[in-house]
């Protein structure tokens, strides 16, 4: 006898999100001799950090990871914990119920099913923007709204969207006449949106977009991305 490496049946495509993750918890957080199906209830937050991190990397198939300031987003998303400090989150452990099974407040999906949408996408569509930095993407709305206020008109920044799996949104900067800022956020662009036409392209037909936050000129930022433009008969 011997013991395999974990394998869950389904029986339709929709289950295939729940299946990972059960494979993902087992592979990452069972003991190497432990009693078959045994299977810890609650993880350190710590190595669910790096769990995701690996996750990301490998699917996306990318050198760049996560950063502090993506774990702490993830932190106060899967805790939902506001208040917390980065460093209160350590110390912390996450539990499967958390993890896949828990709805998150105000929407329909648990953070794993959001998560995975995120590596998708990226994945799918997004794996130069993200190796080259371009993408903020694990960071709140509120966080946003904070950075850019600041900044002058049309300065953006890229952001994984919270309520739609599988989505990026553009947050950006508009500034009145008497000064006042407003920071709008453009409908989520899903894997289906960015196959008709790219991130980059998009950037680029939005004139209300000037820079990538804090102050890169979003054609020095984005112009490798550009597709080249179709004219004439062609």
């Amino acid at each position: 006898q011997v013991l395999s490496l974990p394998i869950v049946v389904i029986v339709h495509g929709n289950q295939d999100n729940n299946a990972k993750a059960t494979v993902l918890w087992d592979n990452a957080f069972s003991e190497i001799e432990r009693v078959p199906f045994v299977v810890a209830e609650r993880v350190p937050w710590e190595k669910m950090c790096d769990t995701l991190n690996l996750k990301f990397m490998a699917e996306v198939q990318t050198t760049k990871g996560l950063l502090k300031e993506h774990y702490f987003f993830l932190a106060q998303k899967i805790f939902n914990d506001h208040s917390a400090s980065p460093e209160d989150f350590q110390n912390r452990s996450v539990s499967w119920a958390q993890f896949n099974k828990e709805i998150l407040p105000g929407r329909g999906f648990t953070f794993w099913q959001w998560f995975d949408g995120v590596v998708d996408l990226t994945k799918r569509c997004l794996k130069s923007y993200w190796s080259d930095r371009l993408i903020v993407g694990f960071i709140s709305k509120q966080f946003v709204c904070k950075l850019l206020s600041s900044t002058p008109d049309g300065t953006f920044l890229l952001r994984f969207s919270d309520s739609e799996i599988g989505g990026i949104t553009i947050a950006h900067v508009i500034r009145g006449k008497d000064g006042s800022s407003e920071v709008q956020n453009i409908r989520p662009f899903s894997a289906k949106d960015l196959s008709i036409r790219s991130l980059g392209d998009r950037i680029r037909d939005l004139e209300q977009l000037h820079n990538l936050y804090p102050n890169t000129p979003k054609d020095q930022a984005f112009g490798s991305h550009y597709n080249k433009e179709q004219t004439g008969k062609d």
